[in-house]
C-alpha cells in the first residue's frame, strides 16, 4: 500500500524543517545537499499530485511565486524608530548617566545591556500568527513600510513556522535582513561573469534584491537574517530581559547572532566595542557599529521614548572610512526652505565600498573651517558610513591653480538675494515660492509619504509640472486634469488616471498631515500632531499667536517663530485657504485643550488584548476624549487599560501604584464622558 499523501507531506516538511535548522542555524548538517534535494523534490511531486494537502510553511513556497504588482504600505502598530548614535566614549558614558539617572539608580548597581553587532543591513517586521510567517514588512519611515512578504518567504533562514507556537496568536519579529560577505562575493562573480552589472556592496545588494517584485530572482540572492527585536504581541508574556528575548527566539527556530552578549556595566559595552572592533573584518557580515540596549524590558518601558528614538538604546558607530580624492568644483545647490547647501563635485573614489563623486560642505562656516580651494586633495569620509562629506583639505600637498569658493549673493536659480538671519549659519534664498527650486522642493514634500501621500507623484513629474508653469504652488496639484496628464510624454491614458485617482484619494487626510505638508520650518511629524492635537481645527491655529503657539509641549521660541512667519504670509495663507477649497478635509479633532474635553490633562496607557476594541481603536477613542496616550508606563500615567495577557506595563503600573482598568470599566465610563 502506498503511503497517504498528506501524511507524506507533513513528514517531509518537518524532516526538511529540521535539516534546515541543522544547516542554518547550528551549521551542524546531518544530511548531505544530495539527500536534502531528494527530499525536496520528493515533496513537489507530492504537492503537485494533492495540491489540497500543500501547506503554507513548506519549503517548496521558498522558490518565489508569481511576480507581484507592486508593494503595498504597512502601518506599524508599534513604530520601528531609529536609535541615536553615540561616536565616542565619552557620548556613551552620558547615555548610561542618563539612563541610571531616569531609573533612579546613580549610586546603585550597573545596568545591565544587551551588546549586539549592528548590521548593515535592511531592518524589517515579520509578523507570526499562530506560528506562521502572514507578513514582512520594511522599515520604512518608522511608520508606514512596505509588504515585502513575498520576498522575505525566499529567505532559507527566516522560519516560515516556528517551532511550538500555535498557541501564540500574534508575534511580531523585528530584525535585519543582509547579504553574507562570501554570499556577496559570489553574486559579484557570477554577475560578472555573465556580463551583468555588479553590486557596490552587500547593503545595496540585499535592498536590491528585497526590492524585486519577481520573488524567483529575491530567491536566488544568498540573503540571511538575525533578530533582534519585537513589535506586536498577542496571547504570549515575553521574556523578563532583552537577552532572554533572544534566546526565546532561538527556542522557537529565529536565527540569532552568535555574538550578543549580555553585560555589567557601561565599562563592559566599551570592552565589548574594542573587541568586536578588532575583529570586524574577520566577521562574514558588515557592520557599522555596536548596538546597547538595556537588558531589563522592564527598565526599557519606564525610560520609553522621545519623539524618534528609544532612551534605552543607543549605537555606538564606528569612525568613519575615508579616501582621498580631488576637489573638481562647487555647486550650490536650493532646498525647500531656501537653504543654499555648498555641494562638492569630486574626482570618483571609492569610500567603504560604495563610489563617491559629490559630497556636503554644509554651509559657508564650514568652507572657511576648512579652508578648502577647488582643485585641493581632500579627505572625504562617509559620515555615520552613510552621507559622504568632505573631512579636511591636504593644504601641504597644493601645487597648481587653485580656486576660492565664494558664497553666492544671488540665488543660483532665480536671482533672489540670498540672505542670512542672525544666530544661523545657513544662508537662503528670498525667492520662497517664486524660485522654482523651493517651488520644487515644496511640492514634492507636500505629496511625499507623509504628508499627502500622492502615490506615483515622483520628482520627475514635479520637475516636468513646474517647468512647465504648470505648478505655482502645492495647490496646484488638485487642478491637475486627466488630459493634460495623458498628454506629458511617457505618461499614458492609464497612467495619468491612477494619478488622477490617487490625488482624489488623498483629500481625505488627517490635521497632523495636513499641517506637515505644508512644509512650514521646524514643522516635522511630531510638532505637527503636537499642534493639531493642542489647536485642534485649522482656523483656531490661524488665530494662534506667538504666546499660543508657546503653551504647545516642547514648542519653543524659534519654532513658534516660523510658524507665525509662515502664517502671517499672505502667500502661504492663499495656499491654505485653495487647498481646502479644493476640497481637503479630516476627521474633526477634539483638543486637548478644550474645556469640556472629560480627560484632559490626563494620561492613558493601553496594553493586553481588549475583547471588543483593538488597542487602536480605543486609543482613538481615549484621544477623541482629550487624553494623550502613551506607549509606556510612568510616574505621569493617570490610567492603565488592561486586556488578557497584558505583561510588564500591567506589573510597572502596579509598582507605581497607577489605577489600572479593564475593558468592562471602560465602556461603562465611556458612558459618563459622552
Amino acid at each position: 500500500m502506498s503511503p497517504d499523501p498528506a501524511r507524506r507531506i507533513v513528514e517531509l516538511i518537518e524532516l526538511l524543517d529540521r535539516y534546515s535548522r541543522e544547516y542554518y542555524e547550528q551549521d551542524a548538517p546531518s544530511v548531505s545537499d544530495g539527500v536534502y534535494d531528494q527530499l525536496f523534490r520528493e515533496l513537489q511531486a507530492l504537492e503537485a499530485q494533492s495540491p489540497e494537502s500543500s501547506r503554507s510553511d513548506s519549503p517548496t513556497q521558498r522558490v518565489g511565486g508569481k511576480p507581484v504588482a507592486g508593494f503595498l504600505p504597512v502601518s506599524h502598530s508599534v513604530p520601528m524608530l531609529s536609535l541615536d548614535n553615540a561616536f565616542s566614549d565619552e557620548e556613551l558614558l552620558d547615555f548610561d548617566r542618563r539612563a541610571r539617572e531616569r531609573l533612579g539608580s546613580v549610586e546603585m548597581a550597573p545596568i545591565e545591556y544587551m551588546c549586539e553587532p549592528k548590521l548593515d543591513g535592511i531592518a524589517v517586521a515579520i509578523r507570526y500568527e499562530r506560528g506562521v510567517l502572514v507578513q514582512a514588512a520594511t522599515r520604512g519611515d518608522g511608520q508606514t513600510g512596505e509588504d515585502i512578504t513575498h520576498n522575505v518567504r525566499t529567505v532559507k533562514s527566516i522560519p516560515l513556522r516556528l517551532h511550538s507556537a500555535e498557541t501564540i496568536e500574534t508575534l511580531e519579529v523585528r530584525g535585519e535582513i543582509f547579504m553574507p560577505k562570501r554570499g556577496f562575493a559570489r553574486l559579484n562573480e557570477l554577475a560578472e561573469s555573465s556580463g551583468e552589472k555588479i553590486f557596490a556592496n552587500p547593503r545595496n545588494a540585499a535592498a536590491g534584491s528585497l526590492r524585486q517584485l519577481d520573488p524567483s530572482i529575491t530567491a536566488k540572492r544568498p540573503l540571511a537574517f538575525y533578530c533582534y527585536g519585537v513589535g506586536v504581541t498577542e496571547g504570549v508574556t515575553l521574556p523578563e530581559t532583552q537577552f532572554g528575548l533572544l534566546q526565546w527566539y532561538k527556542s522557537l527556530g529565529l536565527p540569532v547572532n552568535v555574538e550578543v552578549e549580555a553585560v555589567s556595566g557601561i565599562r563592559a559595552c566599551i570592552d565589548y566595542y574594542e573587541q568586536l572592533s578588532r575583529r570586524r573584518s574577520s566577521l562574514d557580515f558588515d557592520i557599522d557599529g555596536i548596538v546597547y540596549k538595556v537588558n531589563s524590558l522592564a527598565e526599557q518601558s519606564y525610560l520609553g521614548f522621545v519623539s524618534r528614538a528609544p532612551r534605552w538604546a543607543i549605537a555606538r558607530k564606528f569612525p568613519a572610512e575615508e579616501a582621498v580624492t580631488r576637489l573638481i568644483d562647487v555647486e550650490f545647490q536650493v532646498g525647500r526652505t531656501g537653504a543654499i547647501t555648498p555641494v562638492a563635485r569630486l574626482e570618483p573614489v571609492s569610500v567603504g565600498g560604495v563610489v563617491v563623486s559629490n559630497a556636503t560642505l554644509h554651509n559657508e562656516d564650514e568652507i572657511e573651517r576648512l579652508q578648502i580651494k577647488i582643485g585641493d586633495l581632500v579627505i572625504v569620509r562617509r559620515a555615520g558610513d552613510v552621507i559622504p562629506q568632505v573631512a579636511r583639505a591636504l593644504t601641504q600637498e597644493r601645487q597648481g591653480e587653485l580656486r576660492s569658493i565664494n558664497f553666492p549673493t544671488q540665488c543660483p536659480v532665480c536671482g533672489s538675494p540670498v540672505l542670512r538671519e542672525e544666530g544661523e549659519a545657513v544662508q537662503r534664498c528670498s525667492g520662497a515660492l517664486s524660485c522654482s527650486a523651493q517651488r520644487k522642493g515644496a511640492i514634492i514634500h507636500f505629496v511625499s509619504r507623509k504628508a499627502m501621500d500622492v502615490e506615483g507623484f515622483g520628482e520627475k513629474l514635479v520637475d516636468q509640472l513646474v517647468e512647465m508653469g504648470r505648478l505655482k504652488d502645492p495647490g496646484g496639484v488638485y487642478s491637475l486634469t486627466h488630459s493634460e496628464l495623458a498628454a506629458l510624454p511617457r505618461m499614458g491614458s492609464k497612467s495619468a488616471q491612477n494619478l488622477i485617482d490617487a490625488i482624489e484619494r488623498s483629500k481625505q487626510t488627517t490635521f497632523p498631515r495636513f499641517l506637515y505638508a505644508l512644509g512650514i520650518r521646524e514643522v516635522g511629524v511630531t510638532t505637527a500632531d503636537r499642534l493639531s492635537k493642542h489647536f485642534g481645527d485649522i482656523d483656531t491655529l490661524l488665530a494662534a499667536s506667538t504666546d499660543d503657539l508657546l503653551a504647545v509641549p516642547d514648542i519653543g521660541p524659534i519654532v513658534a517663530k516660523h510658524i507665525r512667519a509662515f502664517l502671517a504670509t499672505s502667500a502661504n495663507l492663499k495656499v491654505v485657504h485653495n487647498l481646502l477649497d479644493a476640497g481637503l478635509e479630516w476627521p474633526e479633532i477634539v483638543s486637548s485643550e478644550t474645556q469640556n474635553a472629560p480627560l484632559a490633562g490626563q494620561t492613558w496607557v493601553v496594553t493586553g488584548k481588549l475583547e471588543h476594541l483593538s488597542r487602536e481603536e480605543a486609543s482613538e477613542l481615549l484621544r477623541s476624549f482629550g487624553a494623550n496616550v502613551a506607549g509606556s508606563v510612568s510616574k505621569t500615567t493617570s490610567v492603565l487599560l488592561a486586556g488578557p495577557g497584558a505583561g510588564s506595563k500591567l506589573k510597572k503600573a502596579q509598582a507605581l501604584g497607577v489605577e489600572v482598568i479593564d475593558e468592562e470599566e471602560f465602556v461603562a465610563r465611556k458612558s459618563n464622558w459622552i
